[in-house]
């Protein structure tokens, strides 16, 4: 048995990836001898989200009540809910912070080491999904954004693209590091394939392109189903669908289901951090057709097949090739499934901990040997 003693403090939410992110992170990072106290901000978890972290003895969840950043509608609110988790962190006398909103880090002082991990942000969103320049209203954001980055003490990005269009974003006299994000691999699948095309994530985000796949399910010969919200917390929602068998909401054991079937997964996103929607249809042996951004490329060139982000014809004959051909879309899965192993929780964390050992942060893992492993010692 390994007892975990190092304290964490690490943000999350349940809106988007970040909530899977943490928690994964979290169970990971006990075999490097942390324990994690989860401050969850913005709308609340799910009952499947916290029954999830129930017999997890190394992972406390609270439940702050405060608000995401940028649901928020101006800095007093992110400096208040800074302050707030600063005071968390003297409370339970962590040894470090990790927050997973750049913004938090520039408008507190933390009684610890602060390592910031951005998942996106409005400046690199925006450059990659808008044709004009950024409204000015959200000048207040990004300039919280980029105070935060420089005030951490260390800055990580999923991914190498991702950490080259932060620094470029916001002037940063250091690239972030990169520890690419993990999932654990589902269980090779008992049943036969099934002829679908699946996608998943924020389907209200206009960086999905959704508008895109939609043209794409009217062009296809076999269904093409959505898993996700139509509708984001702050208001936005997806362009009306015409052909994209839209899921709504669906529980992690239903999208493993889903995935289980080895539907051939289609991304046309604008941007992506990382994509974690991604890594698990990959994980599960989906062949991939993804749009040709460069972190899609970085993380998966070889092991998927690119189409320019807005042709839909084009995703609509690869998608149809693959599932017309099963010698083909084998393969291809199995590509996809063999590049996944590379991004794992416990890659993710031993990336993490390594950060938190650059800070001076080596926790004592003390691991209490079993009556077997005593005799044999």
């Amino acid at each position: 048995m390994t007892h975990a003693r190092g304290h964490l403090l690490m943000t999350a939410d349940a809106v988007g990836g970040v909530w899977q992110y943490a928690t994964d992170l979290a169970r990971a990072l006990t075999h490097h001898g942390w324990r994690t106290t989860l401050a969850h901000l913005g709308p609340l978890p799910s009952d499947e989200q916290r029954a999830s972290l129930a017999d997890e003895p190394d992972i406390d969840l609270i439940e702050t009540g405060l608000p995401l950043d940028w649901l928020t509608e101006d800095e007093g609110e992110i400096a208040r809910s800074a302050e707030a988790l600063a005071k968390i962190a003297r409370e339970r006398r962590v040894d470090l912070v990790q927050l997973n909103a750049a913004p938090l880090a520039g408008v507190a002082r933390f009684p610890v080491p602060v390592v910031t991990v951005s998942h996106s942000c409005i400046a690199t969103w925006w450059a990659a999904v808008k044709p004009e320049p950024l409204a000015s209203e959200f000048f207040w954001r990004t300039a919280l954004v980029g105070a935060g980055l420089r005030a951490s003490d260390r800055v990580v990005t999923p991914s190498g693209a991702f950490a080259d269009a932060t620094m470029d974003a916001y002037q940063l006299k250091q690239r972030p590091l990169v520890v690419h994000n993990g999932r654990p691999l589902i269980t090779r699948p008992s049943f036969a394939m099934h002829d679908f095309c699946f996608t998943a994530g924020r389907l209200w985000d206009k960086a999905k392109n959704v508008a895109t796949l939609d043209r794409v399910a009217g062009r296809l010969a076999v269904p093409f189903r959505a898993a996700g919200a139509l509708q984001g917390p702050n208001g936005e929602a997806a362009a009306t669908l015409a052909h994209l068998h839209a899921l709504g909401r669906v529980d992690e054991d239903q999208i493993g289901r889903w995935l289980g079937s080895r539907p051939v997964f289609l991304s046309a996103a604008l941007y992506e951090p990382f994509g974690l929607a991604v890594l698990e249809a990959a994980a599960a042996g989906c062949p991939l057709v993804l749009s040709d951004i460069s972190t899609f490329r970085e993380l998966w060139d070889g092991a998927a097949t690119f189409v320019a982000a807005n042709d839909d014809r084009a995703f609509a004959e690869i998608a149809d090739t693959i599932v017309g051909d099963a010698g083909l879309r084998l393969a291809l899965g199995e590509a996809a499934r063999e590049r996944a192993t590379r991004y794992t929780p416990a890659a993710m964390a031993a990336g993490m901990s390594a950060i938190y050992a650059s800070l001076g942060l080596k926790p004592v893992i003390n691991r209490t040997l079993s009556v077997a492993g005593k005799a044999a010692a």
